[in-house]
């Protein structure tokens, strides 16, 4: 009897010591949700409620999953728009894991999520892409063609008028729409798809060289329009500056021309004057005056005393 017991007592700490080996307790943090798999299937609804859990050691096993919102990201695709403009367009989302167990059951982990995902958004944007065209993905109003009279006459923006089409959802409502065809084909797989973004959009390099070339020739263009109307207003400056210019020379040679015959006027009545008190002496002076400006140190002068000098000198003699 007492070794039936002692051999039961043994068997009880045994299979306790098995028991507490294989961890029958596991915790659950905040973050996360858990699925119990028996032999790989799931036994039981999912696990939500944070804190201290039991599971039957070396049969059960615990499959954690995150309850907070994942990112994906996706590679760059060049996709055709309607009207044939090649473009690479990147994509971002945000999604989250709303049925674990069918979560499980489908993708079994967040690397098969993300491989259904690939191929879920990259179908939708390819076929709201195709469908459109590039100034519809591109812009998201018609703020520009709305604007584009004020913004020619500041010239701050030069555009080809045949570029302006008008936009008629934008890409913000084909985000939307990106969005809503995915969400349809989701949750099957026990996916919640929050929010869809188009990361970077982007002229294949073909394309973008074209583009930058045109852009190049459309900044000449604009170049040159400045410097044709800097030498337009540069003419103009020049032909009022000639204009000024000459009226003040006009102005100041009539002036000059009126002051020199008041002064010619006023020196030949000085003159006149003098010849009258005594026109002899008038002579003399004049004589003088003849010598003095043809006369230098360098000059040989041979008078005779017939000469109109002596004449005078004889004259005033006593």
């Amino acid at each position: 009897m007492k070794k039936n017991n002692a051999g039961k007592l043994i068997s009880l700490i045994v299979i306790l010591m098995l028991v507490l080996i294989g961890n029958p307790f596991y915790t659950l943090s905040e973050g996360k949700q858990a699925i119990i798999t028996q032999f790989g299937d799931p036994i039981g609804g999912p696990v939500t409620e944070a804190g201290l859990h039991l599971k039957i050691p070396f049969i059960q096993k615990v499959n954690l999953f995150e309850k907070r919102i994942l990112e994906w990201d996706g590679d760059p695709n060049q996709i055709p728009t309607k009207d044939k403009r090649y473009i690479k367009i990147d994509t971002t989302a945000r999604w989250k894991i709303a049925d674990p167990l069918k979560f499980f059951e489908s993708v079994y982990d967040e690397t098969g999520a993300h491989t259904r995902l690939d191929d879920i958004i990259d179908a939708a944007v390819r076929d709201v892409v195709t469908s459109h065209n590039l100034v519809e993905i591109v812009r998201s109003s018609n703020r520009i063609i709305e604007n584009f009279e004020k913004i020619k006459e500041e010239g701050k923006l030069f555009i080809e008028e045949s570029q302006l089409e008008k936009v008629k959802k934008g890409r913000d409502q084909l985000r939307e729409v990106v969005l809503a065809n995915a969400q349809k084909l989701v949750p099957q797989y026990g996916i919640e798809l929050l929010d869809v973004r188009i990361k970077r959009l982007n002229y294949v390099e073909e394309v973008r060289q074209k583009v930058y070339d045109r852009m190049i020739a459309e900044r000449k263009r604009a170049a040159e329009e400045y410097r044709s109307e800097g030498r337009g207003a540069q003419a103009e400056i020049r032909g009022k500056t000639e204009k000024e210019l000459k009226k003040i020379r006009s102005e100041a040679y009539k002036k000059s021309q009126k002051i020199k015959g008041e002064a010619d006027a006023t020196a030949t009545k000085i003159y006149a004057d003098a010849y009258n008190k005594d026109p002899d002496f008038y002579s003399f002076l004049q004589t003088l005056k003849t010598y003095n400006d043809t006369v230098d140190k360098d000059t040989i002068l041979i008078l005779t005393t017939d000469g109109e000098y002596f004449r005078y000198l004889k004259q005033s003699s006593p």
